[in-house]
Order: structure tokens, then C-alpha cells, then sequence
């Protein structure tokens, strides 16, 4: 344990979100998406995981350390509902509650079409496989900064 540090976030994960860059993209995804595979493609190369957390929880935990682009649009995205394109499923409300809550205010997330968002999680910094059994619970987080100190 590290005191100030979430106890969700394992050695592997926050080692992970430590050593990316500003501008590079986590996946944050459910237990169907194709993680292990598409997380061997990814820079890290290999799955890391949340597994016993929702996606909501999972992604509260990753914000209270990974500071969110302000330079981009596409900040946050989330995985289109097939068919659906504008629906919003109640997984991926809570997570926009999450990234409102970190941020301050709210951001709204990017729509991302199934196959777009699988193309870009394989591009992707790593992928973060959680326990979210709800469908849709597939999430890109694109990392920004943290300014100096006054």
C-alpha cells in the first residue's frame, strides 16, 4: 500500500499509466471486448487488469492519478452502441460521471464506431481489461498534462 494512492490501481497498472507519454491512448474495457488480443498489438504488449471493479470504478481510480489531454476533442471516447450510434448506455453514463467528477466540469466523451475503436485501441498505449459485464463498456482515455508548479 501507498498512502494517497488508490489502492484499485495494482503495480502493473499504475507502472503502466506512469510511464505513458502526453497524447498516448488507454483502453479501459469490458470483460467481452477482445482485450488479450488486441493488447498484444499495444505498446506495452501485454493485458493488464482491473478485474474485479465495474468499468465506473475502474475508471475512478485511473483519474485519480491520469490527468486527461485539454489540447484535443477526443479527450475520451466510447464505444458506439452497433446500430445505435447516439444511445447511451447506463455503463457508459456512469463514466462520463467519473470524468466529469475528475475534471471538474463536464466534458462530454467521443462517439467511436466498434470497428474505429478496435483499430485504435491496437494503436494504443495499453489496454486495461475491468470485470464490467454490461455491454458497451469500452472507453479510450487520451493522457495530458500536469503543469508546473506555481
Amino acid at each position: 500500500m501507498l498512502k494517497g494512492i488508490d489502492n484499485r490501481l495494482n503495480a502493473d497498472v499504475l507502472a503502466c499509466l506512469r510511464a505513458m507519454g502526453h497524447g498516448d491512448v488507454l483502453i479501459v474495457a469490458d470483460t467481452n471486448f477482445p482485450a488479450d488480443s488486441v493488447a498484444r498489438a499495444t505498446v506495452t504488449g501485454k493485458l493488464l487488469r482491473m478485474e474485479n471493479l465495474t468499468c465506473a470504478q475502474a475508471v475512478n481510480a485511473i483519474l485519480s492519478v491520469l490527468p486527461l489531454d485539454t489540447f484535443v476533442d477526443d479527450f475520451a471516447g466510447r464505444m458506439e452502441v452497433v446500430g445505435k450510434p447516439k444511445e447511451v448506455p447506463p455503463v457508459q453514463k456512469e463514466v462520463q460521471a467519473e470524468i466529469d467528477r475528475a475534471e471538474g466540469r463536464p466534458r462530454k466523451m467521443v462517439r467511436i464506431e466498434r470497428f474505429a475503436f478496435y483499430d485504435m485501441a491496437r494503436k494504443s498505449y495499453a489496454v486495461i481489461q475491468t470485470g464490467e459485464r454490461r455491454f458497451y463498456g469500452c472507453f479510450m482515455f487520451r493522457k495530458g498534462v500536469i503543469p508546473p508548479e506555481e
